[in-house]
């Protein structure tokens, strides 16, 4: 008779309980693991789907510490966590997905940019200010973008320089000025990174923004770019993680300009946004990517099923308390039509509420139904 040694479950931590921690927990119901989550906010969307929830700061030495010297492995949901109780627990033998040496790099915006500079990864130019006074005196550098060194997100400590007037926008903290590209497509890849350094990629996507918001609108994946193009993508893509050196996932944005010229613009460590229509888009969704990390198990196929696209649902201008959905219903009709809501009860203008994908061989198929999508389900507040 022939014994199996049982499967060992690991505990595996996820720092941050949105909507990312959400469909990260979505996926762990397909794995041996036993899943806990820290979150300041007992009501947020990745709450109720764990095993173990611990409320507390994912910013604060102590409390990353205690909930993570227990586990087998932590991961992350963004990148705004306490890196200092990171490195203790790593040196305890935990693991860190990503290390938290990659996590510094990539969650201080300067020292992000330093690091394509030193590993020649392309990237606009750029020059450093640390306060206001330093900024007024660049005026010869705009055109160009500022943005807070630490702590933006979502658009959020990005602002836009054009003229000189622009200048008072800025932001008197440590920040980097980045020379304007003149944009003709703004693409991004997932890279999935395995502890023993194998690489997988998906199809990169093309990104469409809402410019007022700086929030990612809607994709298309694959992007419609030259097959040169694409391999410099890839290239650009695989030596940004090589150099890194940590085992993950990661999201890298890019501008193409008029001339195909390819620039990082930034990295983020963990499963993105623009990598959402992976669920039903892929073999292997970036989430379930992850947990294959995590656990050890061989990386998954990120072939593409079908194209696809995503349409953001963000809350509507106008609009703040308990969230309803208009439309929902016309949009649950529609075929190849995934619906992601993220259990948020509460919305306000702009706020991420939800995403829908759409699947289709067709691409004007996929571009018509986004814009339908948008035109017919907003995202309000119920008035009794």
């Amino acid at each position: 008779m022939i014994y199996f040694a049982p499967m060992s479950i690991k505990k595996i931590g996820i720092l941050g309980g949105g909507q990312l921690g959400r469909m990260l927990l979505q996926a762990a119901a397909n794995y041996p693991v036993e899943t806990f989550v820290m979150e300041k906010d007992a009501h947020s969307p990745a709450a109720h789907l764990c095993h173990h929830f611990t409320k507390g700061d994912i910013t604060n030495f102590d409390d990353v510490y205690n909930f993570g010297k227990h586990l087998d492995a932590i991961t992350i949901e963004i990148e705004n966590v306490n890196d200092e109780a990171l490195e203790k627990l790593e040196l305890e033998g935990i693991k860190i997905y990503p290390t938290p040496a990659a996590l510094k790099i990539i969650k201080n915006k300067i020292l992000q940019k330093q690091f394509y500079k030193e590993n020649e990864i392309p990237s606009s130019a750029f020059l450093i200010t640390q306060n206001l006074a330093e900024l007024n005196n660049l005026q010869h550098f705009l055109p160009a973008v500022h943005k807070l060194a630490m702590g933006g997100y979502d658009g959020r400590g990005v602002q836009i320089l054009k003229t000189k007037e622009d200048l008072a926008k800025g932001f008197d903290a440590p920040s980097i000025l980045e020379k304007m590209v003149v944009i003709k497509k703004e693409i991004a890849v997932i890279i999935a990174v395995s502890s023993a350094g194998e690489h997988a990629m998906y199809p990169a996507v093309d990104m469409v923004f809402d410019q007022r918001l700086n929030l990612l609108e809607y994709q298309l994946s694959p992007a419609a770019i030259p097959e040169k193009v694409l391999w410099k993508i890839e290239a650009i893509a695989t030596k940004l993680v090589k150099n890194l050196n940590s085992p993950g996932i990661f999201a890298v944005e890019f501008f193409v300009d008029k001339d195909d010229n390819v620039f990082v613009n930034e990295t983020a460590p963990r499963v993105h946004n623009s990598g959402h229509h992976t669920i039903e888009g892929n073999y292997s969704s970036q989430f379930d990517m992850l947990w294959r990390v995590m656990l050890g198990y061989p990386l998954g196929c990120t072939e593409a099923i079908l194209p696809a696209a995503i349409v953001n649902l963000l809350g509507a201008e106008g609009f703040t308390g308990k969230a309803c959905y208009e439309g929902l219903q016309e949009i649950m009709k529609l075929e190849n039509v995934f619906i992601h809501i993220y259990g948020k009860k509460e919305t306000k203008p702009g706020r991420k509420m939800g995403h829908i994908t759409i699947l289709s061989n067709e691409k004007q198929e996929l571009i018509h139904q986004a814009n339908r999508i948008k035109n017919t389900l907003k995202v309000v507040a119920y008035t009794p």
